[in-house]
């Protein structure tokens, strides 16, 4: 077996729900997030590209019947480059990257470009469609923007609480105050924009075309603990967890270019890292937010190494309740987590985040020439996936 590189990656700047990217459809959304990782390697000729692996968690509206291939095609790659789309629910582009990285290590691929995108805007209301025809009875049409949808009646009933009682839960079972996740929502809004302000995305981040957007909409740049606290909780009258201390809905995509050793001949370009280990785990539905321990354990152990080898972390913030929870576990240094903002300031568009957390992390090992880190995120109905990466473009040792 080969190893797999992660050559270059590229993404919009997310969207807030209903704001600037509500016009343009998740298709286009894709399409400009592989158009934009490929003109970082003009050198490539796209119709090397063995697979396209793409994550999207909704796939009920413009971006169903696999928004992966639609992408391909809308973004002008020959019709001879394949795709795929997978869904994991928010760990959907992680998964997408794993998969391209197993091809390229097992040589099913020399090249691969994995990514995601979600609009979660755009996400369509759905009606159930009846057995029978002219049901007579009212149907309901439900939004699939986020969460269970047309449950079935089978599935536990604590099993399908909402994720936002899920994270109360986890709170009150590990004693995350109000205050402590008031204290890292706003940092995660301080970090992002001093990182915008400091250029630190400007690579990273690629124009929608016929958008002015010139950052994550959803940073607010004010935040402090003493502001967010002023917010009602959401989903407990008596309850911690609020829309300052939560991840927004969001739209965009991101995407990676990933490949082999030898690929770079082809690329014209150096590897940026390493994909050096990969976790996955899954536990009950409720505890979602927690199982990025156990993935990151088994992604370090599949590296060979432990967190005391670790510069960075890159945790996406689905909640801070949870975020917290993760840290304290792994009793790692709370300054190497999302050190550049996370998703609470960033966003968090389902299916374009795994490729965010991946991207940003190759990025900050560049920046800092620290030589190991760990992208993580947690997935509703209780799993999560977490990838090492070793970086290789000057690491020091």
């Amino acid at each position: 077996m080969t190893s797999c590189y992660l050559y270059a990656a590229a993404r919009t700047a997310f969207g807030r729900f209903g704001g600037a990217l509500a016009d343009v459809r998740p298709d286009d959304l894709a399409a400009t997030a592989l158009a934009g990782v490929l003109s970082k390697t003009p050198s490539l000729d796209p119709a090397l590209i063995g697979d396209v692996v793409w994550g999207c968690a909704n796939q009920a509206g413009e971006d169903n019947r696999n928004v992966g291939r639609m992408a391909v095609l809308l973004a002008g790659l020959p019709v001879s480059v394949p795709a795929t789309t997978v869904n994991r629910l928010c760990g959907s582009s992680l998964d997408a990257a794993i998969q391209a990285s197993r091809a390229v290590e097992v040589g099913e691929a020399d090249i691969v470009v994995a990514g995601g995108v979600e609009s979660m805007t755009r996400a369509p209301w759905v009606l159930p469609k009846p057995s029978r025809a002219f049901p007579a009875g009212n149907v309901t049409a439900v939004s699939t923007t986020l969460g269970w949808r047309l449950v079935n009646d089978r599935m536990p009933a604590e099993w399908t609480i909402s994720l936002g009682e899920c994270n109360e839960q986890l709170a009150d079972r590990f004693a995350i105050s109000r205050r402590r996740q008031d204290e890292f929502a706003a940092r995660s809004h301080q970090l992002a924009a001093q990182a915008w302000a400091d250029g630190f995305y400007d690579d990273l981040v690629v124009d929608v075309p016929g958008v002015t957007l010139e950052r994550d909409e959803s940073i607010r740049d004010g935040s402090t603990p003493d502001t967010l606290a002023g917010l009602k909780p959401a989903f407990r009258p008596d309850g911690t967890i609020t829309a300052g201390n939560a991840s927004p809905l969001n739209d965009g995509a991101a995407a990676l270019l990933l490949g082999s050793a030898d690929a770079s001949t082809h690329i014209g370009a150096d590897p940026l890292a390493r994909v050096a280990g990969r976790g996955v785990h899954a536990l009950d539905p409720r505890e979602f937010g927690f199982a990025p321990v156990e993935a990151a354990e088994r992604a370090l152990a599949r590296a060979g190494i432990g967190w005391a080898d670790v510069s960075a972390v890159e945790l996406n913030e689905a909640f801070a309740a949870q975020s917290l929870a993760c840290v304290d576990a792994w009793k790692i240094d709370p300054g190497i987590v999302n050190a550049k903002g996370g998703a609470i300031a960033l966003g968090h568009p389902l299916g374009a985040s795994g490729a965010r957390v991946l991207a940003t992390l190759a990025a900050r090992l560049h920046e800092s020439g620290d030589r190991w880190g760990v992208a993580a995120i947690c997935i509703g109905v209780g799993q999560a996936l977490a990838v090492v990466l070793e970086n290789v473009a000057g690491a020091r040792s």
